[in-house]
């Protein structure tokens, strides 16, 4: 099945993230929700890293999902624009913090770089 979205989550590594923007800051919630009972965590993007945490606490962007979705994103079996134009999940704030998601969830598995492919394919590694 992969990945659910708590088990990602609760093992996120605060580091240092280059392939974050360097200028982007602010909050995000996502809230999971389940059979009548919601999951919230909040990410605090500050500095090229995120904080996790499980609160429910107010945030510049919530993004709302039935937990299956988030399993899906944190799996990388669903992207999250795709997700998005299919209305499997809702957004309420700031969107310019929505595009930080697509970094911070895992890509589809098995996808590789283009250039990568390339360099492959020309015998260069």
């Amino acid at each position: 099945m992969g990945t659910s979205v708590a088990e990602f989550l609760d093992r996120w590594d605060s580091g240092r993230r280059p392939d974050l923007p360097e200028t982007t800051s602010g909050t995000l919630r996502l809230d999971a929700a389940e059979g009548g009972h919601t999951t919230h965590w909040r990410l605090t993007v500050r500095d090229q890293r995120v904080e996790v945490s499980r609160s429910a606490e107010d945030a510049e962007l919530i993004v709302r999902a039935d937990r299956e979705v988030f399993d899906r994103l944190a799996s990388g079996r669903t992207h999250l624009a795709a997700a998005l134009l299919r209305n499997d999940l809702s957004v309420r704030g700031n969107m310019r913090l929505l595009m930080l998601l697509r970094r911070i969830f895992p890509g589809t598995p098995g996808a590789r770089h283009p250039r990568q492919v390339v360099r492959e394919r020309d015998g260069h590694r």
